[in-house]
């Protein structure tokens, strides 16, 4: 793409804001929408923003910065996803909980890559799909919060909301929200997806490295003993093409990969800032990531973040948690995906070990009925979160693992495809979820190497005994499809 296929432009803070009479929002159209519509609207989550002057000038520093991704990628996703929908693939989408900013380096970004990577390659091994592979990475510098302040010792200052809103110290001056990060996330997303691009296209995901993916502390593990097992048999494929004559030199797709990045759209100041329009295409594109998701949080149908994403060209993710009614999600659907346009839309469920099968049916329901063709994606991390004895966040493996199987049952009896999994995982060997084969993480062991910004990860040896439960799934699913 030639700089002269996306117009860029500033995107100035208006004076005033789009109401209705007598101060509401006023009613959504396509024809309405504009990148700043949704300042109109109410807004969750947010910071309390100590200087909106300084506000102001950031984001229109932001519209002059360059885009992160381009609309030809994210159109690019959108077909992947379209052909999940289709049931002709599986989405992966995998990575931190919040990114630092002391992450954005090469290695902290080859060390999330390389157990995508395994995962992804055991799903396909596993599977025979193709899989999308898309990463909270580049991008995923906010979080929400459960309660908006923390109180340490008799003392109240607000919640750490991630790198790209303050810092984690507790100190009133670390907690005070900065709007200056928000320049500081836009860097530091723009030289991990440099680190990205330079590993994804120059050999690191090459099929021949497979083995390399692997660490030294996961191959201890069964599950990584396992991984080696299957890296053997890709390897013997790849010599016994060579022998059948394939010149497996000039096949791309065995030596490169295509990553995309997600984050949840949270703040609506930043990705106002980075929405561009395209000429050639004639839409608005969110260039902060190929994809945006609307949290369980911030879904509400006439909030900020729904009339925010629902004007731009890429794909949209949507959490839906025990609390979405089957009426709620198809007008969010209506309201998102108008068009039912495959590829779109990818519905994230989180609703905790031992509610699919309850909860999930009439919403998959709702959304067939009314015509909506989505990406159905499982998040089985965020509904089986609790504190442990020690009183560390935790989350147990055998939970988010029969929270993937009860997804995919939901979907076997219902004669729709399982389209992917939502996992926060980290290539590190950290003790932050319980559970895992010989090396199996307890409660004692939560404080050894407990090091997340905000909710506990799977640590790689556990994403790789998960990813082959998955496959598992997968087969069985296909077998009977």
């Amino acid at each position: 793409m030639t700089a002269s296929d996306t117009h860029t432009t500033q995107l100035a803070v208006p004076d005033g804001t789009r109401t209705a009479g007598g101060g509401g929002p006023a009613a959504w159209s396509p024809d309405s929408w504009s990148p700043d519509s949704w300042r109109g609207r109410p807004a969750a989550q947010q910071p309390d923003w100590p200087d909106p002057e300084e506000l102001r000038g950031v984001e229109n520093t932001l519209a002059l910065r360059p885009p992160l991704v381009l609309p030809e990628e994210i159109l690019d996703l959108r077909r992947s996803l379209a052909q999940v929908a289709a049931g002709e693939g599986f989405l992966l989408q995998a990575g931190d909980c919040a990114e630092r900013f002391g992450s954005c380096t090469e290695a902290g970004v080859r060390g999330k890559l390389r157990v995508i990577l395994q995962v992804a390659i055991l799903l396909t091994y596993g599977s025979g799909l193709p899989v999308v592979k898309v990463g909270r990475i580049a991008g995923q510098f906010g979080k929400p919060r459960s309660r908006p302040t923390e109180t340490v010792d008799g003392v109240e200052l607000p919640a750490f909301r991630g790198d790209i809103v303050n810092r984690p110290e507790f100190t009133a001056e670390a907690r005070r929200p900065d709007a200056g990060r928000l320049l500081s996330a836009y860097h530091h997303a723009s030289a991990a997806l440099n680190v990205l691009r330079a590993l994804t296209l120059g050999g690191y995901a090459d099929l021949g490295q497979v083995h390399d993916w692997n660490q030294e502390f996961v191959r201890r593990s069964a599950a990584g003993q396992r991984y080696e097992t299957a890296a053997d048999d890709i390897t013997r494929a790849l010599r016994f093409m060579a022998a059948c004559g394939v010149d497996t030199r000039s096949q791309a797709a065995l030596h490169q990969v295509q990553l995309y990045t997600s984050h949840e759209a949270l703040l609506p100041q930043y990705e106002q800032a980075l929405i561009r329009y395209d000429e050639k295409r004639r839409g608005w594109f969110d260039t902060s990531a190929h994809m945006l998701w609307i949290g369980d949080r911030t879904r509400r149908l006439d909030g900020a973040h729904v009339e925010l994403l629902a004007g731009v060209g890429n794909p949209v993710g949507v959490k839906v948690g025990p609390s979405t009614g089957a009426a709620d999600l198809r007008e969010l659907c209506e309201r998102l995906d108008p068009d039912r346009a495959p590829g779109r839309l990818v519905l994230i469920s989180r609703l905790g070990a031992g509610r699919g099968g309850e909860l999930l049916p009439p919403l998959l329901r709702a959304v067939r009925d009314a015509g909506h063709t989505p990406v159905w994606a499982c998040d089985p991390m965020h509904g089986n979160t609790f504190v442990s004895e020690s009183g560390y966040k935790t989350r147990r493996l055998s939970d988010i693992t029969t929270e993937v199987a009860e997804f995919f049952a939901v979907h076997r009896e219902a004669g729709l495809h399982p389209g992917g999994i939502h996992l926060e995982l980290t290539g590190d060997d950290v003790t932050e979820c319980l559970g895992g084969d010989l090396d199996e993480v307890l409660d004692t062991h939560l404080a050894s190497r407990y090091e997340t910004a905000c909710d506990p990860r799977l640590n790689a040896a556990q994403s790789i005994e998960l990813a082959f439960r998955v496959a598992e799934f997968l087969r069985e699913q296909r077998s009977v499809a």
